[in-house]
């Protein structure tokens, strides 16, 4: 159970403890109020085959409980058909008790079984929110939204919903068995030897089933990047009659899920008809031993009546066995998916708030790299970076595919932590301060423009979601998004769709820039935002671009170098290492990398 610990503790936290007490006390009494409607079958049985002795001044042999036995034989005496009566309504009786406590136990149990998966869920996704950028680098999405998916229902249908029968039929199962002995300690020592036996047969057929469930959630991980790669890319693989390609990387994925399931599934479902055998190889040994005790042993060993109950009651034992079976199964396929919640929510968190950081309120004076080097998983991605950004200044970072430009910018948001060197802001090290408080005072508009399904409104206001109406428009007009988002039929509440995709790529990339102007922070960051739009797209968003970055310090990462001309100053990076700097002038003049990137792009 060391795997399902994360689930325990949901289960057992402070708040559901009474609860837990109840739920125990409330599987309990159904447990006892079933074997008394089960112990009414031995005098029932002997009242039926020897009513008329009875009633001449015997008494009841089998064992039925204290004063419940003494006044059985006091109605029996005084009338056979008077304690029919009386059998019958204890056995209605004790049986509408034990389905009340039983319902009541399940009433108490579901609200607890959901909560757990509703608390899981949402700590996978606070941690997926608290993970640093270099984590989802390295791991598929699809394999990450398999995780909060299937592995969470898997949890929630093959561990969460049997922890409950895991409670209930072992107390179930253990009443019964005291009951058993109590009526025939000889026959249980037998039964005793022989419950092992089916136990291990059991638990060696279920240990294969963890590997299988494991290979079958990665499968479908794989399964759903190849359906976010297609969605995401249908226009190229349409547009290179690739759909071919990807049918048959898909089926080929989904053809290996369909037989580790069905692999799955049948270990699986052998586990109830199993157990059934099992149990009925048991009761047929069970009716041979008992049968020769009550036939060569004196009655009082083991009167036929007891011997009935003794056969009914490990009857419907079998139920409980077979859901406890089926409960086990269940748990070690469920196992292979609580791994996999676990392996992620105990992945490192790299970049952390500092509890007591200082509050970075403004920005006064530089930005300093001193002595930066970057690396990752071992690999030098930075060496060496030694710069200053002053305040109100543009730097623009170049070079070509791979020289660590945004990896360089984003150590400024904290996205990573330098490996060695200082990065201050203000004379204090970036790592002194709040996170929060460190990302407020920055915008950051990417090549990409990332949007979310939602209106225009809530898009702008992503870094600002107290914004009023009238600041939206205002940041709307700074980015020239304005006239466009009023043609819309809802204007500003109109819904941009999935990432956007009911705008064009110029609208889209006016609308980050709006959501960095409504920001208003004193840094900005800005990754190419330009590259991929035609002329007259790129004219309207370089011109907002301009507004945005009057009066604020800039890191600007170029690809058309045309756009950084007029920087303050020019970084050209290679391979990790600062070769060049200065102004466009100063670098041409040179004659170095930067002039030979001028060439090849044609800028004059």
């Amino acid at each position: 159970m060391k795997k399902f610990s994360r689930i325990l503790q949901y289960i057992f936290q402070a708040k559901y403890r009474v609860k837990l007490l109840i739920y125990l006390a409330c599987t309990l009494l159904s447990v006892i109020f079933g074997l008394i409607s089960l112990g009414m079958l031995s005098p029932f049985m002997e009242l039926l085959f020897k009513g008329k002795q009875l009633a001449g001044g015997s008494s009841i042999t089998s064992n039925t409980v204290g004063h419940l036995k003494v006044l059985l034989n006091d109605v029996i005496r005084k009338s056979p058909s008077q304690g029919l009566i009386v059998i019958c309504l204890f056995i209605v009786v004790t049986t509408a008790f034990k389905n009340l406590f039983l319902y009541i136990s399940y009433y108490i149990s579901s609200p607890i079984r959901t909560a757990t998966i509703t608390r899981l869920r949402s700590d996978l996704y606070e941690k997926i929110l608290k993970l640093p950028i270099g984590y989802f680098t390295e791991r598929r999405k699809g394999d990450l939204i398999s995780r909060m998916t299937n592995d969470i229902y898997e949890i929630e249908s093959s561990v969460v919903a049997t922890l409950e029968g895991l409670i209930k039929n072992p107390l179930t199962i253990i009443g019964y068995l005291f009951y058993m002995i109590y009526l025939s300690p000889r026959l249980s020592l037998f039964l005793i030897v022989l419950l092992p036996i089916t136990a291990i047969i059991i638990g060696r057929i279920s240990r294969s089933l963890k590997k299988q469930s494991q290979a079958a959630s990665e499968k479908l991980g794989e399964s759903l990047s190849v359906l976010d790669e297609t969605v995401s890319g249908i226009r190229i693989i349409k547009g290179f009659n690739a759909e071919n390609l990807l049918r048959n990387k898909f089926f080929v994925i989904n053809d290996l899920l369909f037989s580790i399931r069905n692999r799955m599934n049948a270990r699986r479902d052998l586990a109830s008809p199993l157990t059934e055998v099992l149990g009925v190889i048991v009761l047929s040994s069970i009716l041979y031993i008992g049968g020769r005790l009550v036939l060569t042993s004196d009655i009082k060993a083991l009167p036929a009546g007891d011997l009935m109950t003794y056969i009914a009651v490990f009857a419907i034992m079998i139920n409980p066995a077979k859901d406890l079976s089926t409960a086990f199964f269940n748990m070690q396929r469920g196992a292979a998916a609580m791994e996999r919640v676990e392996e992620l929510l105990k992945a490192p968190i790299t970049i952390e708030e500092n509890a007591s950081g200082k509050p970075f309120n403004s920005f006064q004076k530089e930005i300093e790299f001193r002595d930066v080097h970057f690396s990752y998983d071992d690999a030098p991605i930075l060496q060496h970076i030694n710069l200053r950004i002053a305040k109100g200044k543009t730097v623009a970072l170049v070079g070509s595919s791979g020289a660590g430009k945004s990896t360089l910018a984003d150590l400024i948001p904290r996205f990573h932590d330098t490996s060695s060197g200082e990065l201050l802001i203000d004379g204090i090290n970036i790592r002194e301060y709040s996170l929060k408080s460190l990302r407020d005072q920055m915008s950051i508009v990417t090549q990409e423009p990332i949007l979310f399904n939602d209106s225009i409104a809530a898009n702008i206001a992503l870094g600002k979601p107290g914004a009023t109406e009238e600041e939206i428009i205002q940041a709307a007009r700074i980015a020239n998004a304005h006239q466009f988002i009023i043609q819309k039929e809802n204007g500003y509440q109109a819904n941009i769709g999935d990432r956007g995709s009911k705008l064009s790529g110029g609208e889209r990339q006016r609308l980050t820039i709006a959501r960095a102007v409504l920001k208003n922070p004193p840094i900005l960051i800005l990754d190419e935002a330009t590259s991929s739009l035609d002329t007259e797209s790129e004219k309207l968003v370089q011109d907002a671009i301009n507004k945005m970055m009057e009066n604020r310090t800039s890191i600007v990462i170029a690809h058309r170098l045309s756009t950084v001309r007029h920087a303050d100053e020019i970084v050209v990076l290679q391979k990790g290492h600062i070769v060049e700097r200065g102004t466009h002038e100063e670098l041409i003049v040179l004659n170095g990398f930067y002039k030979k990137l001028v060439d090849l792009q044609e800028v004059k």
